[in-house]
């Protein structure tokens, strides 16, 4: 078989892509420690979730100077607590985990937007510049009145 010179160039630059990349993957997986997300899982029974701290009493926690610890808890069709209140410019890093099925947790206009799976604590830290009414909304599809599943958090 004849390859064109082009193609061998080609070729020979497309494997040496390839080795770079799988080089610069080796050293930052051996080398340097580096791990895929999800590695330190946290883990609750979904069973008896609503009866452990913290998620037996879900809702805000202040840990510092405008910044808020919030444990949610979904389940079918809410989330709880109902409703949140925290001051503009409020760092708050939420503890989210649900004790059926598979939820989501989506506040449209951030980029604030996980999955919520049963027994498993999911965690995302956000920043509420802007005051207002934010809405937070399932956007897995979780069973019948899966579009009433919502609650708020209102900014001042």
């Amino acid at each position: 078989m004849h390859m064109h010179r082009l193609e061998k160039i080609w070729l020979a630059f497309g494997i040496s892509m390839l080795i770079v990349f799988l080089g610069v993957l080796g050293v930052g997986a051996f080398a340097k420690g580096i791990h895929p997300p999800g590695h330190h899982r946290h883990i609750v029974d979904p069973e008896t979730v609503d009866k452990v701290a913290p998620f037996n009493e879900p809702g805000l926690r202040k840990i510092g100077d405008n910044e808020y610890e919030a444990y949610m808890l979904a389940f079918a069709f809410g989330y709880a607590p109902e409703k949140m209140e925290v001051p503009a410019g409020a760092t708050i890093h939420f503890h989210v985990t649900s004790k059926d099925v598979v939820h989501g947790f989506q506040i449209p206009g951030t980029n604030v937007n996980m999955m919520v799976m049963p027994g498993e604590v999911n965690q995302l830290t956000y920043t509420f510049k802007e005051p207002g009414e934010y809405l937070i909304l399932c956007n897995e599809y979780c069973g019948v009145a899966h579009e009433n599943m919502m609650t708020t958090i209102i900014v001042k």
